[in-house]
């Protein structure tokens, strides 16, 4: 799909192999925490996955999308280590504030940087972000039920899918495109990635995104259009054909004959009617 859109190159897939199955046991006893059974049959089969794609403009590919998720050794957890080198510096856990408006009604209840939920970044969204696997019940002991959080650059924690398997979807299905994790938060993506949204269309994009009135200003370029040849056609005018020069001098003796007749004509008019 992304290979025959206009203006699509360097559609790169790195083929990755299966993780060893000690690998995956080493990191559950180190994390204390078992993988959701579809997480870990997906390691099983590639160690992570990595795909990017870009787009030519004026002859030059610019890196556009990208789809990434982390290997096994790089499933790192957040919230437990210092944001900093110096002594007792702050940590993500200090950031935790209970005030925080939990889970009601549809919402789900959000992850915390503290003790109570373990986290582990799959995706570093190309530094947009992060998307996180989430253990929200560690206590007493860690819940095996996991969800997929998003974690924007405001540290605002946004909700995904329950499984690994359904976010793995939305990635593909999303194509990697900037930004696609802020369609699923309250303020959307941003007029930028909301234009490459509306050229290279996902194939689960909610229309209505991309048809706000508060954002019209948003040109809505036909990447056919925009990545077509600008190989131009020169255009040969015709000259007129040259009158040969006879011609053209009994034309003017016509014509200055006529004009003479004319003003004979309209003297002896005035001078009969006085």
């Amino acid at each position: 799909l992304l290979e025959t859109s206009p203006g699509v190159t360097e559609v790169t897939f790195v083929e990755k192999e299966p993780a060893e199955r000690h690998t995956i046991i080493s990191w559950e006893q180190k994390n204390s925490c078992m993988l959701p059974e579809d997480l870990k049959n997906f390691y099983l089969m590639t160690d992570g996955f990595q795909m990017t794609w870009s787009v030519k403009t004026d002859d030059t590919p610019m890196p556009l999308g990208s789809m990434v998720i982390n290997s096994v050794s790089k499933l790192c957890r957040l919230g437990g280590s210092s944001m900093y080198t110096l002594p007792n510096a702050p940590t993500l856990a200090d950031l935790e504030d209970d005030t925080d408006e939990e889970g009601n009604g549809d919402k789900p209840e959000k992850p915390h940087f503290d003790s109570r939920s373990l986290i582990f970044e799959l995706d570093p969204c190309n530094g947009n972000g992060k998307v996180c696997l989430v253990y929200k019940h560690t206590k007493p002991v860690v819940s095996p039920d996991t969800e997929i959080w998003f974690l924007d650059r405001a540290l605002y924690w946004h909700f995904l899918t329950k499984t690994f398997t359904a976010y793995y979807r939305l990635l593909i299905t999303h194509l990697g495109l900037p930004q696609w994790q802020y369609a699923f938060t309250s303020y959307g993506v941003s007029p930028q990635a909301k234009q490459w949204f509306n050229m290279y269309k996902p194939i689960t994009i909610n229309t209505a995104l991309l048809s706000e009135e508060a954002d019209s200003f948003v040109n809505k370029l036909d990447p056919n259009k925009v990545f077509k040849s600008k190989n131009k056609t020169p255009v040969i005018k015709k000259k007129p054909p040259s009158q040969p020069a006879g011609s053209q001098k009994s034309h003017m003796t016509m014509t200055s004959s006529k004009t003479s007749s004319l003003a004979g004509n309209s003297s002896r008019k005035r001078d009969s009617q006085i």
